[in-house]
């Protein structure tokens, strides 16, 4: 479905939305709001219609003398923010995500630095859950460049404990995935969490 028909579908749910909560859709303030709350939506979950793995797909070779055939040597790219939509309450959560992994010591391929953020933008413009947008950068990175090794870190900041139910306004969420070598060894784990430290000053 094209996106001035999904605009064209939408809009008029969104009318009898206001509506139903007592709102006046044909005031002046909100006459335009259904086609532009329809097209925030469409641009809040676009990552649904784009695959991961496109950004992964550019890919460089590392020359030999670039990477030893063995080696613990992580690249880390840290603080990408992002802005999701949690699924359970459609309202916004954002916050920080930190990558990290170790390329393949066979294959020796890297991806575009911005491509990792362009990953974690495809996965964030979804109704998500944090716990499962971590897992998915995480496999998405694991599955498209193969690497030796992968940890993701999510810290979040979700509207839901904000704005209802427990109103926790200092709250933040941190979930993890790893795989390859990190699941294996823990001193990889401890490296990049120092490395983390030296950064964790900044606020979501």
């Amino acid at each position: 479905m094209e996106r001035n028909e999904k605009l064209e579908r939408l809009a008029p749910l969104l009318r009898e939305v206001l509506a139903v909560l007592g709102e006046d859709p044909e005031r002046e303030g909100l006459r335009r709001t259904p086609e532009r709350w329809a097209d925030a939506l469409l641009t809040y979950t676009q990552g649904m219609q784009q695959d991961a793995g496109d950004p992964l797909g550019v890919i460089f070779k590392l020359d030999d003398d670039d990477s030893p055939a063995e080696s613990d040597d992580m690249i880390l790219v840290d603080h990408i923010q992002f802005v999701s939509t949690c699924e359970h309450h459609i309202a916004p959560f954002r916050g920080m995500v930190h990558i990290a992994y170790i390329p393949n010591p066979e294959q020796r391929v890297v991806t575009g630095l911005s491509k990792l953020s362009r990953v974690v933008s495809v996965f964030a413009r979804r109704l998500q859950l944090q716990e499962r947008m971590t897992q998915q950068i995480a496999s998405a990175i694991d599955e498209h460049l193969h690497p030796q090794g992968v940890i993701v870190v999510v810290q979040g900041v979700h509207y839901c404990m904000i704005q209802r139910g427990v109103e926790q306004r200092e709250s933040t969420t941190t979930t993890t995935a790893r795989r390859g070598a990190f699941l294996t060894k823990p001193q990889l784990e401890a490296k990049f969490q120092e490395y983390l430290r030296l950064r964790m000053a900044t606020q979501l």
